[in-house]
């Protein structure tokens, strides 16, 4: 595989224990190969090699919403931390604060910098792990929005490894997703509000206190582990965590891996967990609620197997 990056500005390593390491997880298997491009041509160029001699690859964010199977992952994992792909930049046009970030931007880190100079538009998004690109890519939010709210355009690689952008009149963002076709995002411009810093930053602080107070935020885990279904009678979205507690799921355990006791739509791990105790109770989750609710729960958190892209 070294014919997909030899000649190009990368780092890479292979035999990379991502699960162990870069998840929150921190549990489960390897990647035969963990790139880090250095600027964009060499991912440009990764990206063309990898879809011309079908080799997988994926992205790896912040690993908040991901559990890598035991067995790890073929292919190539691209992780983008350098500068090239975290930089934050604002441009200001009337009222309104266009901020660009790359994909690669930890979303707490970004929505502080727009916080501090009293821009509004990302609140939603405390208390929520994720890089940009991630959050884009699942459209992240809760209660109190989502981050498609303040998006104004979203640029992308294609698999041919060309540069596209998507101004948001183009992209739909829905419920934990988006219609983006291309495999990487790059960067993401939001269209942000000037506002009273210190009223935002109260705001941003009680939102985040509000998920630190319902939410087992200590815990390992990776965030809500399924999405919330729509109850076929009434035709509305219910809370997952509300029908796994009432199937009296709460502190269901196999190994390691436990439905969290204090909100039942996470499912946590204590040491020595392996990643197959998590996809032994997520499924003993969804049959049990099948059975007792007639509703089907479908994974929020992206899982990585070998032989299959996620």
């Amino acid at each position: 595989m070294s014919s997909l990056f030899s000649d190009l500005d990368v780092d890479a390593q292979t035999d990379a224990p991502i699960g162990a390491t870069m998840t929150w997880y921190g549990i489960g298997g390897r990647a035969d190969l963990l790139i880090r491009p250095r600027n964009l041509d060499a991912l440009a160029t990764l990206m063309k090699r990898c879809h011309r001699s079908g080799t997988p690859l994926r992205v790896l964010g912040s690993g908040a919403n991901l559990l890598v199977a035991d067995e790890g992952v073929d292919g190539v994992v691209v992780k983008l931390d350098a500068e090239a792909f975290t930089e934050i930049k604002y441009n200001s046009a009337g009222d309104i604060h266009a901020m660009r970030v790359g994909a690669g931007a930890d979303m707490a880190k970004t929505l502080m910098d727009s916080t501090r100079r009293g821009l509004e538009g990302l609140s939603q998004m405390a208390g929520i792990p994720a890089t940009v690109g991630g959050a884009i890519r699942m459209n992240a939010g809760g209660a109190y929005g989502a981050v498609g709210d303040a998006v104004e355009s979203v640029t992308c690689l294609t698999r041919s490894g060309e540069k596209v952008t998507y101004p948001a009149s183009e992209l739909q963002f829905g419920y934990r997703g988006t219609n983006i076709p291309d495999p990487l995002i790059l960067s993401v411009t939001f269209n942000l509000k000037p506002t009273d810093p210190i009223a935002l930053r109260d705001r941003v602080k009680e939102i985040f206190a509000y998920k630190k107070s319902t939410q087992p935020l200590a815990d390992h885990s990776a965030g809500c582990t399924f999405k919330n279904p729509i109850d076929p009678e009434t035709d509305q979205r219910v809370p997952a965590g509300k029908l796994i507690d009432e199937t009296g799921l709460k502190g269901l355990s196999v190994g390691g891996a436990t439905v969290s006791p204090r909100h039942a739509n996470f499912i946590v791990t204590k040491p020595g967990a392996t990643a197959d105790d998590v996809l032994k109770l997520l499924e003993m989750v969804k049959q049990r609620v099948y059975e007792a609710k007639g509703i089907e729960l479908k994974t929020e958190i992206a899982i990585w197997r070998r032989g299959a892209a996620d």
